[in-house]
């Protein structure tokens, strides 16, 4: 099904499309009023406080100007002046709130506490001090009404950035060394925008009340110019004898209010790519297609067979020594060293805080602020990571998977624009033969419809193919280190067995170095040929998958984990990656080549055994 031309979500946003038919109309009274109606509502004449009639709908004031004419001709000046102190409230504050997060740590909580208090301050009250301070005039109104409504933005737009900042995304454009404020301007504002145009609104309308209040108190537009509050002011001394002088201006304030805050919600949905119109509905899964060529032992990328003889400091393309990690004063890692040798894959496995996310990130660098790393050594191979290393080499030597498939990409961005990032930006490939590289990738790694995957937005594929497009755009230039971080935790068991095997699959066919975490001992044990077992912070074992298989490892605490998974074998329930690989291999079709996954899990003991 093809996406919702715009036309008709504006037709199907009943919000939207009332309040741009309220706005418009206003807007046409402000062009046309003014050249059509501005003799009757500014020549004095005989005709004093008549009363409505055919010829005057609400009647004449006390100089004998028509009081509707009056306040249509007013909706220029009232709908410029709210419209200029919006526009400058919104882009003085979102500029505040979203730059602030790139200030050093101390400055960022003082500018925050700073926002706190301003947005404590009532805004009008605040703007009737400004307009005091600069004297009556319709400048110094605006003024005031701007500056009073910059800390509402500023507060709001810090408060989204800062969720948005910890994104898997955000993280990856740092990695790919994007600039502070391309992120900004490209990851952070899209993602928000959605809340902010809700704010725009209603500051236009509170913008609106303000400017008309400082009018009606004596500090706004001085005669002989006159907005919707002017005039409520002029009409206040005769409100009893001739009450129909304020029904055309209020009428004006509540109908320009309600539809500027139906044209901002209506707005706000529009430009989300995850409301607008109808997702694409998800592509049937087909046949898998061919499957991939069977590898010769010969072209196979050597493997160590043990624990000791994995990843010595002289084969070791991915050398951690020592590396410590610490927040403060409480340190997250402690002394932890490994290597880890081209074609190797090393995991890390324990439970929840037991560091194995923080040392991914303290390798790829992406620690978060205030989290510092040492180590005696950390580098992949002459690249000293703890140094400064060109981003260039960072971004096109390691490459990442995450977790949690749909929080890896930009939900406003569409996948296309990407997945092709690094090709196009660290290694100059044209936008059209990175295209056509990154197709040829989504089909080698089984996405249907790559084509038509490009130009669709996050949110219209499902996890299991947006994690095979994390790993395919991971693998793009070929990187030397792979760092999988819990890929399968999110996803479904078919789909598990399906990522795993894409795997083993580059580890076969590219030599890729892998450092893969995960929290399933039995994922771990199948997958990976050496295995780092973690607690609080330190490495309490150092075993294989091989041993993991077989249950033969000796440490109290690897034990303890891999007795833990037996019960969820034989439940049926959350089944363990030994069953399912297992399951998969057995459903290829006959002929189809053997599944090193399926192998190793052969070789595991049964579960009766391994609980011994």
């Amino acid at each position: 099904m093809a996406t919702e031309p715009t036309a008709r979500r504006w037709h199907r946003n009943p919000s939207l499309l009332s309040g741009a038919v309220i706005l418009g109309l206003l807007v046409l009274v402000a062009l046309v009023a003014p050249l059509l109606l501005s003799g009757s509502a500014e020549t004095l004449t005989d005709d004093t406080r008549l009363g409505a009639g055919a010829g005057h709908l609400l009647g004449t004031d006390a100089f004998g100007r028509d009081v509707l004419a009056r306040a249509l001709v007013a909706t220029r000046l009232t709908l410029l002046m709210a419209a200029a102190a919006t526009a400058v409230s919104f882009v003085v504050g979102v500029a505040i709130g979203a730059l602030v997060h790139l200030a050093p740590g101390w400055l960022r909580e003082t500018c925050l506490r700073l926002i706190d208090s301003a947005v404590a301050f009532p805004s009008l009250v605040l703007a009737l001090v400004i307009a005091a301070v600069l004297g009556p005039g319709m400048g110094s109104a605006i003024v005031a009404i701007a500056v009073a409504g910059v800390p509402g933005f500023a507060r709001l737009t810090a408060n989204l950035a800062a969720t948005v900042a910890d994104k898997d995304y955000v993280l990856t454009a740092r990695l790919l060394g994007v600039p502070g404020l391309r992120i900004l301007g490209r990851h952070v504002l899209p993602n928000i925008s959605g809340p902010l145009l809700v704010l725009l609104s209603s500051s236009f309308t509170l913008s609106l009340l303000d400017i008309s209040s400082l009018s009606f108190v004596g500090l706004g537009v001085q005669s002989p110019q006159y907005d919707w509050g002017r005039l409520l002011n002029e009409a206040l001394p005769s409100i009893f004898a001739q009450p129909s002088l304020v029904i055309a201006p209020s009428i004006m304030l509540i109908v320009t209010g309600v539809g500027a805050m139906l044209l901002g919600d209506g707005v706000a949905s529009l430009v989300d790519p995850r409301t607008r119109g109808a997702a694409l509905a998800p592509a049937k899964a087909g046949p898998a297609g061919p499957a991939a060529p069977a590898q010769d032992d010969t072209a196979r990328a050597p493997q160590a067979s043990d624990g000791a003889a994995a990843g010595t400091e002289q084969d070791g393309l991915l050398t951690v020594d020592g590396l410590t990690v610490r927040a403060g004063d409480r340190t997250l890692v402690d002394d932890v060293s490994f290597t880890i040798g081209a074609g190797q894959i090393v995991g890390l496995v324990g439970e929840s805080g037991s560091g194995k996310s923080t040392i991914a990130m303290a390798v790829a660098g992406l620690l978060p602020e205030g989290v510092r790393a040492n180590a005696s050594r950390l580098a992949l191979g002459d690249l000293d990571l703890l140094g400064t290393p060109p981003e260039r080499r960072l971004a096109t030597e390691i490459g990442i998977v995450y977790q949690d498939p749909i929080g890896t990409f930009n939900p406003a961005l569409r996948l296309g624009t990407q997945l092709t990032e690094v090709a196009r930006v660290h290694l100059g490939t044209s936008r059209r033969q990175a295209a056509k590289d990154m197709v040829r990738a989504l089909a080698d790694i089984h996405v249907t419809e790559p084509d038509r995957r490009l130009r669709q937005h996050p949110h219209e594929l499902s996890g299991g193919m947006l994690q095979r497009a994390s790993i395919a755009s991971a693998m793009t230039t070929n990187p030397r280190l792979l760092i999988a971080d819990e890929p399968t935790t999110a996803l479904d068991v078919t789909v598990q067995a399906e990522v795993l095997r894409q795997f083993r699959r580059i580890n076969r066919e590219h030599g890729t170095a892998m450092l893969f975490i995960s929290h399933d001992i039995g994922v771990v044990g199948v997958l990976c040929d050496t295995v780092l077992v973690l607690h609080g912070g330190r490495v309490v074992d150092r075993t294989t998958g091989a041993d993991l298989r077989r249950g033969t490892v000796t440490h109290p605490y690897t034990r303890a984990l891999l007795a833990a998974t037996p019960a969820a074998v034989e439940a049926g329930g959350t089944l363990s990656a030994v069953r399912w690989t297992a399951d998969a291999h057995a459903a290829q079709p006959s002929g189809a080549p053997s599944d090193d996954l399926s192998d190793k899990a052969a070789d595991r003991p049964p579960a009766a055994e391994r609980s011994r």
